[in-house]
């Protein structure tokens, strides 16, 4: 297949594209710039100069292609809109792609968020009781789209919907929904990077809420299963470890670092304090199953989990520090 990709240079996008050239695909990827350009031709990538503005340069890209794996999202619009122009910006995405594949029962796989059983309908509000519930699955409903009290999860539940519907509309359109916590070789964990900054790897409350977590190259692989052989109007969940308890991650973080695990009262983490922006995030329990996008796609994750990964070195390295 001739695979059109938007984001093949970020975090994500990096892993995605040599699995596809690996399994015999042919990629190519949006880039805005000389050194994203640069950045995908290294990745074996073919290029097409643009970005994720152009809405006629995207339909045109996708007419072209086989098939749209959706990464990327136009960040620089959090500082001068907020969410609401970036899921205006995805809305006006996910739509043209839908416009450019219509009838043809292409594939169109765009990222998006690990949902919660106790979240649908609602946000939890930070600092409220952790509700301790069964993991999300599949067929709940996306995260809630916010703001709806203080302290609420936004997320991208409209995006998902609009991309679920295109189904009706002849594409073969599904979402791959992506864990609180991706972990590779390459990337980055904010957790770390704030333990370091306090010098103790704080966790809420008695931190026996879960976070789920996934490799990026299982990640990568349930991308491009879910565009060979995806059923039309599905969620996929891009889970290897289904829900960690906090304060085993901040333990093991800790650990590694020579430094204490600490817990954060609930009644200060909206305080300016340890968990900055994620305190919105940081006390919520989000376990999650992968049972039915193993079932349907013979996804199988086998990179290491986040808590064997911890032992990566990259993660703890001096250059963590910058």
């Amino acid at each position: 297949m001739l695979v059109f990709v938007t984001g093949g240079t970020g975090h994500v996008g990096s892993y995605v594209i040599p699995d596809l050239i690996t399994a015999g695909h042919e990629v190519v990827a949006l880039a805005r710039s000389d050194a994203s350009a640069a950045a995908a031709y290294a990745l074996g990538a073919k290029v097409h100069r643009g970005d994720l503005a152009d809405l006629e340069g995207l339909k045109a890209a996708a007419v072209e292609s086989d098939g749209v794996i959706h990464l990327g999202y136009r960040a620089e619009l959090l500082g001068s809109g907020g969410i609401a122009a970036l899921v205006e910006s995805e809305l006006a995405t996910v739509l043209a792609f839908g416009e450019a594949l219509a009838g043809t029962d292409k594939p169109l796989v765009v990222a998006g968020s690990i949902g919660t059983p106790m979240n649908v309908g609602r946000a939890a509000p930070i600092g409220a009781p952790v509700s301790l519930g069964r993991p999300a699955t599949e067929d709940d409903p996306a995260l809630p789209s916010g703001p709806i009290d203080s302290g609420t999860l936004v997320a991208r539940n409209i995006v998902e919907t609009t991309v679920v519907a295109l189904a009706e509309r002849g594409v073969r359109s599904s979402v791959v929904r992506i864990p609180t916590l991706l972990h590779s070789a390459t990337g980055r964990l904010q957790l770390i990077m704030l333990a370091r900054t306090k010098g103790f790897a704080g966790y809420p409350g008695d931190g026996k809420n879960r976070w789920p977590a996934v490799h990026a190259r299982d990640l990568a692989s349930l991308f491009r299963l879910a565009l060979e052989k995806g059923a039309a109007g599905k969620t996929w969940h891009a889970i290897g470890d289904e829900g960690i308890p906090f304060r085993e991650i901040a333990e093991a973080i800790a650990a590694r670092l020579g430094i204490p695990a600490v817990s954060i009262p609930a009644d200060e983490l909206m305080l300016p304090g340890y968990f900055g922006f994620l305190a919105a995030v940081a006390a919520l329990d989000l376990p999650a199953s992968n049972a039915i996008t193993r079932q349907a796609l013979g996804w199988d994750p086998v990179q290491p989990g986040l808590i064997e990964d911890l032992d990566n070195g990259h993660y703890f390295a001096p250059a963590d520090l910058s």
